[in-house]
């Protein structure tokens, strides 16, 4: 039998035709933006991918909305392109989600939107024809947490559980150059005790094992969580000369990729560089196959998902609708009851009337007797 040659029968070479493969396919990359209004979401995103995916909002007008009290979903896309390798990135943001007095729901639309997006990718699967399918599946959220200095929010905690279960939740706290470093250390931590209090998921990079250096830098990251952020797409000049991204203080610059200022390097390696793809297979290993089968456990196969109309919008109109109704009923109900005593009073009023006309019908029958008797007398003496 022949020996087999020294480069062996190539399956080595495997990985290098994935590496084309996946080169000429390009990848799909759809990340959501929570957070209240003016926390810098957009700033972030602009900054985070070199581009400006969506304009800057006028957060001047969104009291303008305040009667509609409803989180909206909105959808960016756009293709980005590095060294021939395209990336087809969908960005989810959810304007409205935090910004009024009564935020009770204001998740609902957020944890349906993700949730719908697995739903529609199931259905799709069980097509016949499945080479057109749509994919808006969430493969990262980044949480934004408003610098408070103190901890985190009932609101945070409520929403923060919902998503942790359902996508790769990433927390991040907007705006870390208004905070010292000491008060921002601080700040961290107790976020972190919250979270682990509270049992809320979130997204954990793997550590290998066989690679030092990688699983290093995967402990680096978690312990980075939550990731102190400083977003600006201005270009302002340091006192040394040199050019960067970042904000012009009184008492210097904020640096947008100074690891010494915040985390923005360490979130772009989580996102982009490093764990993009564990990302994307946890997403659809992990979530989506944990949103299946709890789905095919409770339906048939085909059935479709009965949509639950829970929009907190709809839901205060149901409530206003069911105060007027109820209003309604008892005004009738104390208009016949009215009306019922006025019915009583005047069955009283005719059996009175009757009584006494049969007193009299009565008593002129007496009369009229007497009188008959008194006629047959005098007829009998004549």
């Amino acid at each position: 039998m022949a020996a087999p040659s020294s480069d062996g029968i190539g399956i080595a070479n495997l990985p290098n035709q994935r590496h084309k493969i996946v080169a000429k396919r390009g990848a799909h990359f759809t990340m959501m933006v929570v957070g209240e209004s003016g926390l810098g979401k957009t700033t972030l995103i602009n900054t985070l991918f070199s581009t400006e995916l969506s304009p800057a909002k006028n957060y001047n007008r969104r009291h303008h909305k305040q009667l509609d009290k409803l989180t909206e979903v909105e959808i960016i896309k756009a293709e980005l392109e590095e060294k021939q390798f395209k990336v087809k990135l969908t960005v989810i943001d959810t304007p409205g989600f935090g910004d009024y007095v009564n935020n009770r729901d204001s998740w609902s639309p957020i944890v349906d939107f993700i949730d719908d997006q697995h739903e529609a990718y199931m259905i799709q699967e069980q097509q016949p024809q499945r080479s057109e399918k749509s994919d808006l599946r969430v493969h990262a959220c980044l949480y934004f947490i408003r610098p408070t200095g103190h901890t985190l929010k009932p609101l945070d905690i409520e929403i923060m559980k919902r998503l942790g279960t359902r996508v790769n939740l990433i927390p991040v706290i907007a705006k870390a150059d208004t905070l010292t470093q000491s008060d921002l250390f601080t700040f961290k931590q107790r976020i972190r005790d919250v979270i682990d209090a509270q049992n809320i998921r979130i997204y954990q990079p793997p550590v290998e094992v066989d690679d030092e250096a990688s699983a290093e830098h995967a402990r680096i990251l978690a312990e980075a969580m939550p990731f102190s952020i400083i977003g600006s797409t201005e270009d302002v000049q340091t006192p040394d000369g040199r050019v960067v991204k970042g904000r012009e203080y009184l008492w210097g610059v904020a640096e947008v990729e100074n690891e010494n200022h915040c985390d923005f390097r360490k979130l772009r390696s989580l996102l982009i560089r490093t764990f993009m793809l564990d990302l994307i297979s946890t997403t659809e290993e992990s979530h989506y196959e944990n949103y299946r089968q709890q789905q095919m456990e409770t339906r048939k196969y085909g059935e479709r998902k009965v949509k639950k109309f829970n929009n907190p919008k709809f839901q205060e109109e149901e409530e206003q609708l069911r105060r007027r109704f109820t209003e309604q009923v008892k005004a009738e109900e104390a208009r016949f009851r009215q009306w019922e005593q006025h019915l009583i009073t005047e069955r009283d009023r005719l059996n009175k009337d009757l009584e006494l006309a049969h007193s009299t019908i009565k008593a002129l029958e007496a009369e009229l007797d007497n009188l008959q008797v008194g006629y047959g007398r005098g007829s009998g003496r004549r």
